[in-house]
């Protein structure tokens, strides 16, 4: 038998755990999952607002598999309150969505203060290189849900259950009366305020109100499927929004303007695996299916479900705009002439109510 060398015995021990521990080291960086973590302002299994961002959430799991680590954190407050919970998921994790408009300034702060993170915030309009932000233009299918809204409504009131007055939330309530006074000039849109994302009594209550003062049709934005249900109960047509609530009122759900996250989410994710990640400021919407107007109700007459379907057509063709003029403020006072349209920084900005709209303008 051949025996080595005890010195190169030694030198191929060595060797063998250089390329051991080299193969080993190799193996766990390609191995190291990618991690994103989803901040909410609500519950992510309760049908809403959170919810519909936790369907994008979930769609990366599906796509990426373990190549990508996901986690959220629920009900986390708005404002400076955010900033502790942003920087410890900072401190985990490669990018942060934050999915409200109250994260915004928080977002940017905790971005700077992390510059080797991403972020990406849902409704802003801040930037920085690792900055971005992203939104949907719900206000278009909002435009045609007040026009089925009214269409279907006999007492001319149709009841809106709003959380908080921002730009996005003053635009939808705006272009969902736009829609209602092309469909019947005769009727108003009464506005009631939860002052709160995700407060289910308190909508629902709001929402027995409305229909008390004689609201048929109603619809919301805020996080919960609360006016849904209050709408099945008292038989009262009702138009959803964040997701499709369909099966919260079977009897009496007209149609659900809803967001699909999912394919901007993926492709972020992707972007980062790829290391082609920017920062980006994207704003899209019907054309691009990420607001649409789903499960319209047979309940609904066909030549309205036509006229719908026409002016989903014209808007995602770029041939009607939903604030083109003219229009007019709640007051009266001409806001848009004939001719013109509201630009995408009038839009960031909105903070007045079209005429038709009644109820108090509350400030975030």
């Amino acid at each position: 038998m051949t025996h080595f060398p005890t010195y190169l015995t030694r030198m191929l021990l060595t060797i063998t755990t250089i390329i051991t521990t080299s193969l080993s080291f190799i193996h766990s960086t390609q191995a190291a999952p990618l991690k994103a973590a989803f901040v909410y302002v609500g519950p992510a299994n309760h049908v809403g607002w959170s919810y519909a961002h936790d369907q994008g959430r979930k769609a990366i799991d599906e796509r990426f598999g373990p190549k990508v680590e996901t986690s959220f954190v629920e009900f986390v407050p708005e404002g400076r309150a955010s900033r502790e919970t942003l920087q410890k998921l900072a401190d985990e994790n490669d990018i942060i969505f934050t999915t409200s408009m109250g994260y915004m300034v928080s977002s940017a702060h905790i971005a700077r203060q992390n510059p080797e993170v991403k972020f990406e915030h849902a409704t802003g309009d801040r930037s920085s290189t690792n900055l971005a932000n992203y939104a949907t233009r719900a206000y278009e299918p909002r435009y045609l849900a007040g026009y089925i809204a009214g269409k279907m409504s006999r007492s001319n009131k149709i009841g809106y259950v709003a959380a908080h007055a921002i730009p996005e939330v003053i635009r939808g309530i705006n272009a969902f009366t736009l829609g209602v006074k092309a469909a019947n000039p005769e009727a108003e849109v009464i506005l009631e305020w939860t002052k709160a994302w995700y407060a289910p009594e308190k909508a629902a209550k709001l929402a027995n109100q409305l229909i008390d003062q004689g609201a048929d049709v109603l619809t919301h934005h805020t996080d919960s499927p609360a006016v849904a249900e209050v709408a099945e109960k008292r038989q009262t047509y009702v138009i959803s929004y964040h997701a499709d609530m369909s099966s919260f009122a079977p009897e009496y759900h007209l149609a659900s303007v809803i967001h699909d996250w999912a394919p901007y989410y993926v492709k972020r994710i992707e972007a980062l695996l790829n290391d082609s990640w920017q920062s980006s400021s994207e704003w899209t919407g019907m054309k691009d299916s990420t607001s649409r107007l789903v499960h319209l109700s047979e309940k609904i007459p066909t030549a309205v479900q036509q006229d719908v379907y026409q002016l989903q057509q014209q808007i995602e063709a770029g041939e009607k705009q939903v604030f083109a003029g003219p229009i007019s403020n709640h007051r009266g006072r001409t806001r848009v002439r004939p001719g013109q349209a509201l630009d995408d920084e009038d839009l960031h900005r909105m903070n007045w109510y079209v005429q038709g709209v009644k109820g108090s303008l509350l400030f975030f």
